[in-house]
């Protein structure tokens, strides 16, 4: 049964006008969405961010159709087998924790490991040719043996052709999708995302019912971007989504491979460019690939951003797991970073990381920087 916490934290969710960066705010004050959501106005005018327009969604009849919102949404969730995934839940895919705009809240269905020890994502043109097709399944078939999870956007060309390679070669794969769960786009592709359902899974950000509107597919390419430990893109034009997920790996620090295509050819002018401009990796087979990622064949290492368990979230608060998760993931960082990252005002972090040291779980470096002991 879904726990009261996480119907105020979807209910959160739908309250139009406040995004991820004010949700955390208001969390990181609040300490929970419930108290978010009963909070006075006195003491919602306090909280930096917060103006008047801001409490009147917060404290008026909007909050009343958020909670019905989320109820309901809570029973479709339950009767569907999908999973809701609130950013400071155990379950919310650690590699997404760490971009600085990533979604508050997820809606999953599949059995598919989110947290897989290695995750690639696989990009590219929607008008894509013969050779991309070529080179998509053969770049799959060639990783096959280290059980990636193949994370892509369920949409026509390179994106489509990587879900279908990936479960020709048994690989579990995500699709992540620009609307609701309940509804496929495209239409034409529902027979593979059902057999996705079954071995990888279906992701989005977006409420159930959610239709295809076009500034939805930017916003869910940051998505595939920071699920991965890297970015592959197969194909791409001068310009499309493609360049757009690459740059945003880019920005979050994730590795970016390129397949060359031939010269004057439209649909590899983009991948061509990106190696140009040193912004991607070239890739020409499975060797590139493992040794830019360090996946040792042998060994199968986890990939880079796989967390050591050393900390359960049980132990600690939300946001002091937040930090947790972060120095895991990077082994120290500085203050500021870990603000950044964490999404946490840089006053909640310096007396987090004074808590956490007193409890024997950080130690402090010269520079503002800290490190798990």
């Amino acid at each position: 049964m879904p726990t009261d916490d996480l119907y105020h934290e979807l209910a959160l969710t739908l309250l139009p006008g406040i995004g991820p960066q004010l949700t955390r705010q208001l969390m990181s004050y609040g300490s929970s969405a419930k108290n978010v959501l009963h909070l006075p106005p006195g003491k919602l005018r306090r909280i930096p961010g917060v103006g008047d327009a801001t409490i009147k969604i917060l404290t008026g009849p909007e909050r009343g159709k958020a909670l019905t919102q989320a109820e309901a949404s809570l029973r479709k969730a339950e009767k569907e087998g999908v999973e809701i995934l609130f950013y400071t839940s155990k379950r919310y895919p650690s590699r997404l924790k760490l971009i600085p705009d990533a979604p508050v809240l997820l809606y999953y269905q599949g059995p598919a490991d989110l947290n897989a020890p290695k995750t690639l994502a696989l990009v590219g043109t929607r008008q894509a040719t013969d050779y991309g097709r070529e080179q998509t399944e053969r770049l799959l078939k060639g990783i096959a043996s280290h059980q990636p999870l193949i994370v892509s956007g369920l949409a026509y060309g390179i994106d489509i052709m990587a879900h279908r390679a990936a479960l020709q070669e048994g690989l579990p794969t995500v699709g992540v999708m620009a609307t609701g769960l309940d509804i496929i786009y495209p239409a034409a592709h529902r027979k593979t995302a059902e057999k996705m359902r079954e071995t990888g899974g279906l992701l989005t950000e977006f409420p159930f019912g959610t239709q295809p509107d076009r500034y939805n597919f930017p916003q869910r390419n940051r998505i595939i971007a920071g699920l991965a430990d890297g970015t592959v893109v197969v194909e791409a034009a001068a310009k499309g989504g493609a360049l757009i997920t690459a740059e945003l790996a880019l920005g979050y620090d994730r590795d970016v491979l390129a397949v060359p295509g031939p010269l004057g050819a439209p649909s590899s002018e983009g991948c061509n460019m990106l190696i140009k401009t040193n912004k991607a990796a070239l890739y020409q087979e499975p060797k590139d690939l493992e040794q830019l990622l360090n996946w040792d064949a042998a060994l199968h290492l986890p990939g880079k951003f796989q967390p050591a368990p050393a900390y359960a979230a049980a132990d600690f608060t939300a946001d002091e797991f937040a930090l947790l998760t972060v120095l895991m993931a990077s082994k120290e960082a500085q203050m500021d970073d870990l603000a950044w990252k964490a999404q946490l005002p840089i006053h909640l972090v310096a007396s987090l990381l004074l808590g956490l040291e007193f409890r024997g779980v950080v130690r402090a470096l010269p520079g503002k920087k800290f490190v798990l002991v």
